[in-house]
């Protein structure tokens, strides 16, 4: 009988051995409570529980990956698009994750649905499909501010999709198109305005310099004349034939 006392001896305190050792890995943590009172956060490694006396809750401090939903939001300038979200966040202080907050990743999903609506919903919506690396920080940046209470960090906030109705999309397709023939119309504009200055610069410079305007003139008959399918009348200038008209009179004189 005294070897089955000692047997069961030996088994209780086996057990209970093996229920004091924790072994916690490299990215976990043990957030220790004493009596019902917070006491410690302990590892990595391996360490002993005081059975009955010390509880723990094991954290993982890796990077969470959330997807937000689809969001109705309704932008500054009064159009409803549908935008979803993913979330990159990690546990930072795992006390404060345990005792402040009763489950953190419903809370944390949560506040993204609601500052994803908030923020979104400051902004015009060219700036929401143009501008996504801006709202991206200030969703962010806001959403950290609030979960910094939790121990949570958010690293990272990414816009995934904006979702437009049909008569949306047509709208901003009508404006694309506008936008081009505006752009198409101020180039063709600056073409004329530059040509028409090059042409006023000729026209000076020749202006200036009457031999330069014979060389043109005659350059202009060697053009006409390659093309032998027209004929052209033309007049001469005077001062081709003035120095003739001058030799005549001097004979005739």
């Amino acid at each position: 009988m005294i070897s089955y006392f000692g047997l069961g001896v030996v088994i209780i305190v086996v057990v209970l051995v093996t229920w004091a050792l924790r072994i916690l890995r490299e990215y976990e943590r043990g957030v220790v409570f004493q009596l019902g009172r917070f006491w410690k956060v302990k590892g990595p490694g391996l360490f002993v529980l005081i059975p009955m006396i010390q509880q723990m809750v094991k954290m993982d401090l890796r990077t969470v990956v959330l997807d937000v939903p689809p969001q109705d939001v309704i932008t500054r300038d009064n159009v409803s698009v549908k935008v979803n979200a993913v979330v990159y966040f990690r546990v930072i202080d795992p006390q404060k994750a345990v005792i402040q907050v009763a489950d953190f990743l419903n809370a944390t999903s949560q506040l993204a649905q609601t500052t994803l609506r908030a923020v979104l919903g400051k902004h015009e919506l060219d700036q929401l499909l143009s501008d996504r690396e801006k709202l991206n920080l200030d969703i962010q940046k806001t959403l950290d501010s609030q979960t910094d209470v939790w121990g949570i960090k958010v690293s990272t906030v990414e816009i995934k999709d904006v979702d437009l109705n049909e008569t949306m999309v047509r709208a901003i397709a009508r404006q694309a198109e506008a936008e081009r023939e505006r752009r198409a119309k101020v180039i063709h504009a600056e073409g004329e305005l530059q040509a028409a200055e090059k042409l006023l610069q000729a026209a000076q410079t020749l202006s200036r310099q009457p031999e330069a305007m014979q060389l043109r003139y005659l350059q202009t008959l060697s053009n006409i004349a390659s093309d032998k399918s027209s004929t052209i009348i033309f007049p001469v200038p005077m001062d081709l034939i003035s120095p003739l008209l001058e030799a005549m009179k001097r004979r005739g004189s």
